[in-house]
């Protein structure tokens, strides 16, 4: 994994920031300390970004407040110019320059005595008796550079210097000063040319300091000897006239005025003298409350930002008082920087306790935690947060599922509490609609999308040391992230893991109660009083939950800890697939209520079109299940499925052939009034339309007929190339055993309407032969064809009519087998006669020839074996004028028969041959 971070937008903006420039300072000269405004371009982004301030060579940084990239408000420090420029210093431009200048005022050196209209700041005073400077407060007085040289600080660690100089110091005011501990510390990388310079400069400060002495003695010698002369004059004088031995000697009186002076002095000046001392500890006082206000103020400033929420401001400021004030001994500074640091403490929890804050964004997390890392906070403020983050995400999968159950009870307690005037709707949906455990999924699912990824991406910050630095900076911060999160990387593993352990127990407890153990589902479970979901929500569901593995997916979460998603879904697959075949077996199963019974052209009703189009359904329902995602496995592949599925396409199969089956059988009772229609392209006198008709039993079979007819030759051809096209595999086993049920009811239900209408005709042919005590032996010529003949043709004539307006193409193949049982009881009937006379064998030869003229166009071999067999039973004719009657008898019968045989010899396809 890389190491490299984006840069942030302050570092972009530093590369074209310009450097500051000072275009104006008001007022533009004063005297040290006074107050300035300095105006400009570029002057920082903030007070971090201030790094340097000078004017006239000095450095006012600690006295500096930022107010705008154009504005700074500071104090003018005892430069050592009289005038100079001011340099701007800052992060993003770096060392500024100046168009303006500042004048310092050096103040008049007046006497102590002298009166002054303002308060005059006595840091330097001017001793008139000495002539040299002196400083009064100890707080102001800082030692000048006796070197001469640039100092260069902060080279070798204060530490080690006080390791090799215990009890030493590089301080000029200090009792225990070493010059090698200020060498080290003020020029440990000046060069010895430099240092070389630096002691030729202390050597003239020495002289120049000895020379001033001896001059200001050789100055004033003169003045000494003159007054030592007057004074020597004035006592001769005094003794020569005897002037103090009268009235007592001079200079003792001398001496007394000048005490008397001296104490009229003190009367005098003691209160002014008291009043300058007052004076001068307040300026003392007021002048560390200025310079150190930036302490005094920083606990109510913390409030305040804390208030505000700027705790950037707060961290910089604290950063600031820390590195001045953070190794003080001065007592009153040591009281104000404890109370910085119980408010700094108190800001750590303030800032913890958002961090543990749930829920929250990933960017406030990012942000709380670089300023506890700023403020120094004990622990690991980012392994918290991930911690905490861990729970809230399993809390809120739990409060889903409690969420859930409370549904369920109040739907429950209505369903009671209304009795039977409240039904529940049959999906036993949400308020909002649609299954319960689909929308639990679906929530349960968003709550994953939702705080997984930031979680995860937490987690990553957390390994980069991003959360502490996306710049670079801070790097001691970012070692130590990234080796916490090394040593933790099986900790996190593990959070990941409970919590896709968690969303798949509670998916499992939701959609596949059977697949966990009894504690488990009492824990996860609770959805036993709810309907299981049907194929198309179970193809929903599989389609949330992809989309929840394709969400993981793509944070490049490792496939080992989501590979318990993808056996759910290979579970889930499976489950849909049988279930959606078995849902489709009961949907068949009910499609015999929806027969109408209404033919077509083809003699069809609407079922087998309603069954093709409910397994079409079925296969277009199952594509998102069947579809194989990346590193999925094809459920069609797998055996067991495979001999499965098979199994329940057999069955549904199966089911509806024994709708077919139940259709035949059931009795006028059991059906409901239909209408029967057929809409043929051309009418037929025997296609008559009976409206508000109920099928007869005849009908139905014809029917059912005309169904199966259709399966065998279209329906289930169809239904097998739409397998192949789903990728199912086993469907010529499906397709042979299909094909072998339908056939098995075709023929039973063939059979029964043969038995139906072939049984009466044929049962009439005896009886109507034998009618009027009728012997082969004895009768008169033949006139022609008997009553019982037409009757048995008229009857075949109305078979044809209701198998025509059925089904055209079942006309040949009914009309043939009654035909053959005819033909087969003709044959019968004519062996068993023991003997025929001349007009009895006539009679006989005139009504078989008449029959099978007459249906000739459905004769089969074996209708034409049993006509033969019949005819060679019969005496042969030997008289010519006997075949000529035959002949005329024939024509004639043909001519009377005209009209009702001409139904025969429209048909449109040829007999079945057998």
């Amino acid at each position: 994994m890389s190491n490299k971070v984006p840069l942030t937008l302050r570092e972009a903006m530093s590369r074209v920031r310009q450097p500051p420039l000072v275009t104006g300072i008001s007022p533009n000269e004063g005297a040290s300390w006074t107050k300035v405004t300095i105006r400009g371009e570029n002057l920082g982004t903030g007070h971090a970004d201030l790094i340097g301030l000078s004017i006239c060579g000095h450095n006012c940084l600690l006295t500096a407040e930022w107010m705008s990239a154009s504005k700074i408000v500071c104090r003018v420090g005892p430069a050592k110019d009289d005038k100079g420029q001011i340099i701007v210093s800052t992060k993003s431009g770096g060392p500024g320059t100046s168009t303006v200048s500042f004048k310092v005022l050096k103040p008049d050196k007046i006497g102590i005595l002298d009166q002054s209209a303002v308060w005059v700041d006595e840091m330097n005073y001017y001793d008139m008796r000495t002539d040299r400077n002196k400083g009064i407060s100890p707080l102001s007085l800082r030692p000048a550079n006796p070197l001469g040289i640039d100092i260069d600080k902060g080279k070798v660690p204060q530490k080690d210097i006080e390791g090799m100089f215990p009890g030493m110091s590089g301080d000029f005011t200090s009792e225990n000063f070493s010059a090698t501990c200020y060498l080290i510390e003020n020029h440990s990388s000046t060069s010895f040319d430099q240092l070389r310079t630096a002691a030729g400069t202390l050597k003239r400060q020495a002289t120049q300091k000895n020379e001033g002495s001896l001059a200001y003695v050789k100055g004033g010698l003169s003045t000494f000897f003159e007054a030592q002369d007057a004074l020597s004059a004035i006592h001769q004088k005094l003794e020569s006239d005897g002037t103090e031995k009268v009235e007592g000697s001079m200079t003792q009186r001398l001496e007394n005025i000048l005490n008397q002076a001296s104490d009229t002095a003190d009367t005098l000046f003691k209160e002014v003298l008291g009043r300058k001392d007052r004076a001068d500890s307040t300026r003392n006082a007021l002048n560390v409350l200025q310079r150190f206000k930036f302490l005094f103020n920083l606990p109510l400033n913390i409030e305040r930002n804390i208030h505000k929420g700027e705790y950037d401001v707060v961290i910089n400021d604290y950063e600031k008082a820390k590195s001045l004030f953070g190794n003080t001994e001065v007592p009153v500074f040591k009281k104000v920087y404890a109370e910085v640091e119980t408010r700094i403490g108190a800001l750590r929890s303030l800032l913890l306790g958002k961090l543990l804050e749930t829920p929250s964004t990933l960017h406030d997390q990012k942000r709380y935690i670089r300023y506890l890392s700023d403020l120094h906070a004990s622990g690991d403020p980012a392994w918290q947060c991930i911690s905490a983050q861990h729970q809230w995400i399993l809390q809120l999968m739990q409060n889903t599922r409690d969420q859930q159950g409370e549904a369920r009870t109040v739907v429950s307690r209505l369903n009671l509490r209304r009795g039977s005037g409240f039904q529940t709707p049959r999906d036993d949906s949400w308020p909002g609609g649609g299954p319960r455990q689909l929308q639990f999924v679906e929530r349960l699912t968003d709550v994953v999308i939702s705080q997984l990824p930031n979680f995860w991406k937490l987690w990553i910050s957390y390994v980069n040391g991003s959360l502490f630095s996306e710049t670079g900076e801070k790097s001691g911060q970012v070692e130590k992230s990234k080796k916490n999160a090394r040593q933790r990387q099986s900790d996190f593993k593990r959070m990941i893991e409970e919590v896709v352990t968690r969303l798949v127990l509670l998916l499992r407890g939701c959609l596949l109660p059977t697949s966990l153990p009894e504690a488990q589902l009492r824990l996860y479970g609770g959805w036993d009083n709810t309907p299981p979901l049907i194929g198309t929500h179970l193809t929903q569901a599989i389609h949330t939950i992809r989309l929840c593995h394709e969400a993981l997916s793509a944070l490049e979460i490792p496939n080992d800890l989501l590979q318990v998603i993808q056996d759910l879904l290979l579970e889930l697959r499976v489950h849909c697939l049988l279930t959606t075949l078995q849902h489709t077996a009961e949907d068949v199963k009910r499609l015999a209520e929806k027969e109408d019974w209404i033919v077509d052209n083809e003699g069809l009703t609407s079922l087998p079109a309603q069954f093709e189009q409910c397994m079409v359904q079925m296969l277009q329902s199952l594509k998102e299940p069947l579809d194989c995602k990346p590193s999925e496995v094809n459920i069609l592949q797998l055996e067991a499925i495979q001999d499965q599925a098979s199994e329940l396409f057999v069955r549904i199969m199966k089911v509806f052939i024994s709708c077919l089956e139940e259709l035949s059988t059931k009795t006028d009772g059991d059906l409901e009034t239909s209408h029967i229609s057929s809409d043929l392209g051309s009418p037929d006198l025997f296609s008559n339309t009976y409206e508000d008709f109920k099928p007869t039993p005849e009908q139905r079979l014809l029917i059912i007929l005309s169904n199966c007819h259709y399966l065998g030759k279209h329906t289930f051809l169809n239904l097998a190339q739409h397998l192949d096209t789903h990728g199912f595999t086993g469907t010529d086993k499906i397709l042979h055993v299909s094909m072998e049920a339908v056939r098995e009811l075709d023929s039973g239900v063939f059979e029964s309407y043969i038995e139906m209408k072939a049984d009466p005709i044929v049962g009439s042919l005896e009886p109507g032969i034998y009618a009027g005590y009728f012997d082969w032996k004895d009768c008169l010529s033949p006139t022609g064809v008997r009553s019982y003949l037409k009757e048995a043709l008229v009857n075949i004539i109305t078979v044809h009519a209701e198998v025509f307006s059925i089904s055209k193409d079942l006309v040949p193949r009914v009309l043939s087998r009654i035909i053959e049982a005819v033909a087969e009881e003709m044959s019968r009937l004519m062996q068993c006669v023991s003997s025929f006379s001349k007009n009895g064998a006539l009679q006989a030869r005139l009504e078989i020839c008449s029959l099978s003229d007459a249906i000739s166009v459905y004769l089969t071999s074996e209708s034409c074996g049993s006509f033969k067999q019949a005819l060679e039973s019969l005496p042969q004719l030997h008289s010519g004028a006997d075949k000529k009657l035959l002949e005329e008898l024939l024509n004639k019968f043909k001519s009377s028969m005209h009209l009702q045989l001409s139904c025969f010899q429209l048909a449109s396809t040829h007999p079945v041959k057998r």
